[in-house]
């Protein structure tokens, strides 16, 4: 059976995409889809991916309206806290050490959750 390798985008819509875009870029270092194609795009770190489809009533990605969620891998997530938080930026870190790792959470200013992972052994 022919398989896919990866995820290739990301794609959802937004009030201001270009903002959104800045403030991803900013933030969170993803940078934005080139306006080319010869120009750069952002590359992530090979790593798990986890594809899990949650039940339509699941509160763990914010708002009920939120119809998806990004989870971001981090190599050290108390760093990236404290950088989002001297930008102002609300995160929630969960306490627990889970096996797999560490999690902590924000959105972003459309209110998208975003979930920041630490893998374990990072």
């Amino acid at each position: 059976m022919e398989k896919v390798n990866g995820i290739g985008g990301l794609f959802f819509r937004a009030s201001d995409p270009q903002a959104m875009a800045e403030w991803y870029e900013t933030h969170l270092g993803v940078t934005r889809a080139p306006g080319s194609y010869e120009a750069p795009v952002w590359s992530q770190e090979a790593g798990t991916t986890i594809f899990a489809p949650f039940p339509k009533d699941t509160d763990y990605f914010g708002r009920p309206a939120n119809q998806w969620m990004v989870n971001f891998r981090v190599a050290d997530l108390d760093a990236m806290v404290a950088q989002l938080r001297a930008a102002d930026i609300v995160v929630t870190v969960d306490e627990t050490a889970y096996p797999n790792g560490r999690f902590a959470h924000l959105n972003d200013p459309e209110g998208n959750r975003i979930e920041l992972w630490e893998p374990a052994g990072a």
